[in-house]
Parts: C-alpha cells; structure tokens; sequence
C-alpha cells in the first residue's frame, strides 16, 4: 500500500467520523442523524489503517523509530483504540468529536515531517518494556485528562443549572468519574511499571540528558498517587480530583513530549 495514500485515506476516516458523531449530537432530526454505529464503525476502519501505517513507520532496518511525530501518532492510536473500545459498552461516543480529527491530524504530521530517533533493533526487552509502558502511560492518563476537562464542564453547567446541549448528551455525572478513575489506576499502573524498568534496567537514569524528564515522571507519578489515596481515604471527587489530574498530565505530558520536542525538534540530537 502506498503509504501517503494510506495516511490521507486513514485521516479521512477520523475527519468523516468525527464530524459524523458531531452531526449526530445536534441533529434535531432523527431521519438524517447518522447511526451510531455507522460512526464508530468508521473510526475502527481508521484505527485499523492507523495501526498497519504505524507498523510501517515505527519499523526501520536499522530498527524502530520512535521519531517525536511517530511518538505522538502511535499515542494518538491508542487513546482512540481506548476510546473505540469504551464506546461499545458505555455511552462515550461524543468524546470523538474532538479525539478523532486529532488522531487523523497526527498522521498528517507524519507524513509531513519525518523525524528520526532510533531504539535499536537488538534492544534488550528491558528497554523494550520500559519505552513501551511510558508511551501507554501517556496514552491512558491523556485520556483520563481529556475525561477530567468534559467532567470540568459538566459539572460547571449543572452548578449553574443548565444541563442541556453538549453536557445533555454525556453519560452521568457519576459514571463518567467512575470512568475517569478507572483510566488513571490503569495509567498510574503503567506509569509505575515505566519508572521501575527505567530505575531497573537503565544505565543512569539520573543522566545529564534525561535528569529533568525523570524527575518530571516522578513528580507526575506523586500527583497521581496523592489523587488516587485522596479517593480512597478521602471520597476525593468533582473538581479537586480535576485539578489533580490535569496537573499531573501536564507535569507528565512536560516530561515526555516537552523533552522529546526540544531535544529532537529544536536540539536537532
């Protein structure tokens, strides 16, 4: 398959999907509102092409290429699959509104600008695993971010008693908190098993060149352990559970993109 071809075709999908969940939420006509089905079922097609284009980026002779675009592409796949999945057993759909074109933009970037950061091919699975979980850490607290902004709003529109349009559309005040804490102990989970494997099996981990990204990582992981432990022994919830989880993310999202972009972006290394 040729590959720009591809990419356009796969950001397509999301573009169409997207804009189709959009059409559905504010259509007032049930004739034209497209199915819900129809829409999801566009954005599993464009995961799927995603995944293979993925494949073909990330795989190098002289080994796997975890440029930053290609980073925040293969990101971008798995907040999808994860929100693809959810949506089959809750009613989640209208997070894809924004989620999908920002899959699709991501394969743009892509094929616009190619970078290079190669984890060679005979890399130790310690490394493996390390680089793995980090990036499945990202994903899924990237999405426990996005959960947290539309609980942020919802919950500010029924504070001021107006629960109508976007906010109607969305699951309970109750199950989308239930469902944001579920992404963050996943997250955290896999935030702990990258810290330990770096801790591990990394030669240095308090190096020069990634002395601020670990110490970021684990001020990010002290946020998300105080957030979980105010919820357990606390009830913490509505907006004090948000302001934590944002603040996490961001002080995540600095450690590992923020890094990634300077040191392969402006640093050129």
């Amino acid at each position: 398959m040729n590959m720009p071809l591809t990419i356009i075709l796969a950001s397509a999908l999301y573009f169409l999907s997207g804009t189709l969940l959009g059409v559905r939420l504010f259509s007032v006509n049930k004739a034209t509102k497209p199915s819900r089905t129809l829409c999801l079922g566009l954005g599993f097609a464009a995961v799927l092409l995603h995944l293979w284009i993925l494949y073909q980026a990330l795989h190098t002779g002289a080994g796997i290429n975890f440029g930053f675009f290609n980073a925040v592409s293969f990101a971008a796949w798995v907040m999808v699959l994860l929100f693809l999945l959810s949506s089959l057993r809750k009613p989640l759909e209208n997070l894809g509104i924004a989620l999908l074109p920002f899959a699709g933009i991501t394969l743009i970037l892509v094929l616009m600008f190619p970078t290079m950061h190669i984890l060679p091919e005979d890399a130790n699975w310690n490394l493996r695993t390390h680089v793995l979980t980090s990036l499945l850490a990202y994903s899924v607290l990237a999405m426990a971010s996005v959960q947290a902004i539309l609980l942020a709003v919802q919950d500010t529109q029924l504070r001021k008693h107006h629960p109508g349009g976007f906010i109607r559309a969305l699951p309970p005040l109750q199950t989308m908190e239930s469902l944001l804490f579920e992404m963050i102990l996943i997250g955290f989970v896999l935030l702990s098993i990258a810290l330990l494997t770096g801790f591990l099996f990394l030669e240095d981990m308090f190096a020069q060149h990634v002395v601020h990204k670990t110490i970021l990582s684990m001020t990010a992981w002290i946020a998300f352990a105080v957030l979980l432990w105010g919820r357990y022994r606390y009830g913490w919830r509505g907006r004090k559970a948000i302001y934590w989880v944002l603040a996490g993310f961001a002080i995540l999202a600095l450690a590992y993109f923020g890094s990634k972009a300077v040191m392969e972006l402006i640093l050129g290394s």
